[in-house]
């Protein structure tokens, strides 16, 4: 095949609205599950700093799991053989959306917590001295500082997590690539669609570092 001659753009425009459905599927996944993904990060991120040894073992188990084993082994665990387990079958959106927050939240604690380390503990201690108590503190003073060197690390994140989505088309979750092996499988043009999945995918990408970029500098400047 001529990529240059032979590519068969009216088919892209024809099946643009199967990819269309599929993109929708892919931010809805993405953004609830990169949310579920930021509030476990920052439970278990901050239980691994706790005092209390009992609550680091139980944030380092869940950490190490999550980091351990393949998202795709994840997934294919939570939609196939959890059901077994529960006696419940999650819908595939569901499942999808469960195996992307707990995969990155897993991720997103270590970035939580290399964040909050990363402050001046005199932080801490300054803000004891004028009275404030430990949650306190960390609340208003460490938590802002900490937020703010975390956002290039969590963009990465938040890249990485949204290409991973294309995983759980093997649940069945109708994402892009999903509806671009529909297409692909039904009528044989895999190179175009295929083609455009890889657009679809690159537009969202790019999308999102260019509002990280800004609010990234939007903070500087406050600072």
């Amino acid at each position: 095949m001529n990529i240059i001659t032979d590519f068969d753009w009216v088919g892209v425009v024809a099946y643009f609205p199967n990819l269309a459905v599929g993109l929708l599927y892919t931010l809805l996944v993405s953004v609830v599950g990169l949310l579920i993904g930021f509030v476990l990060g920052a439970v278990f991120g901050l239980a691994r700093l706790s005092r209390f040894r009992v609550i680091r073992v139980i944030a380092v188990i869940y950490i190490e799991v999550l980091r351990g084993t393949p998202l795709l082994v994840q997934a294919m665990w939570i939609f196939f053989a959890l059901p077994l387990i529960i006696q419940y079958t999650l819908p595939s959106l569901a499942a999808g959306i469960i195996v992307i927050g707990l995969n990155s939240g897993a991720y997103i604690a270590e970035i939580v917590r290399g964040a909050v380390q990363s402050v001046d503990k005199g932080q801490m201690e300054a803000g004891r001295s004028l009275g404030m108590s430990h949650h306190i503190t960390m609340l208003k003073v460490i938590w802002p500082q900490a937020f703010k060197r975390m956002i290039p690390p969590l963009g990465n994140q938040f890249i990485v997590s949204i290409k991973d989505t294309s995983l759980l088309s093997v649940i069945l979750v109708p994402e892009v690539l999903f509806q671009a092996r529909t297409v692909a499988s039904t009528y044989y043009n895999a190179v175009e669609i295929y083609t455009a999945a890889a657009v679809f995918y690159l537009a969202i990408t790019l999308t999102l570092s260019a509002v990280l970029r800004y609010t990234e500098k939007r903070l500087e400047l406050r600072s």
